[in-house]
Parts: structure tokens; sequence; C-alpha cells
């Protein structure tokens, strides 16, 4: 299964996350089945951030994915949904490939 996890970039599968989380919450009009979309996005971005750039990277990059989805809900109210939830899927996506690419430049 790693093999096939390296091939998608963790910043990918953050913003993705957060994107489809939301995508299945909106659609389905169920939020804990978006929620678990978001979780398990989530943790697999979590491992392969753990896998790249170890557990302090891990551990930050995860903080600021659980920050992007509850920030998305303030923003939502100024910019609309999908445009506030783009707008978090993308500074996660970011950040997850600063500091992956940084740890593998060294």
């Amino acid at each position: 299964m790693a093999q096939v996890v390296a091939k998608v970039p963790a910043a990918a599968v953050a913003a993705g996350g957060l994107v489809g989380g939301y995508g299945v919450a909106r659609w389905t009009g169920k939020r804990p089945l978006g929620g678990v979309a978001l979780a398990a996005a989530g943790a697999l971005a979590a491992y392969e951030w753990n896998r790249q750039a170890g557990p302090r990277a891990a551990a930050g990059l995860g903080v600021a994915y659980v920050a992007a989805f509850a920030g998305s809900h303030p923003l939502a109210k100024k910019v609309g949904a999908w445009p506030a939830v783009f707008a978090v899927a993308g500074g996660v996506a970011a950040a997850s490939w600063a500091v992956t690419r940084r740890a593998a430049q060294r």
C-alpha cells in the first residue's frame, strides 16, 4: 500500500480531503459522512507527512489541516462555502508542498 500512497502527493491528498469532505457532506446531506472522508484523507496525508518529513512536520501539518477545516466555516460566511473550502485547501496544499519539499532537499 505504501507504494501506491507514494504516487499521490500528500499535498493533493490533504487538499482533496478538505474539498471531498465538504462535497460528501453537502451532496449526501450527512455531515458525519463528510467527516469520515475528511478524517480518512487527513490520516493518509499525516502518514505521508510523517514518512516524508518526520513526526514534527506531520504534527504541524496535521494542526494546519484541522485549523483549515475549522477556519473554513467563518470564512464561508464572508465569501461563500465553496470559495472558502478551495481557499483553505489551497493553503494546506501549499504548506504541505513547502514542508515536504524542504525535507526532501535535506
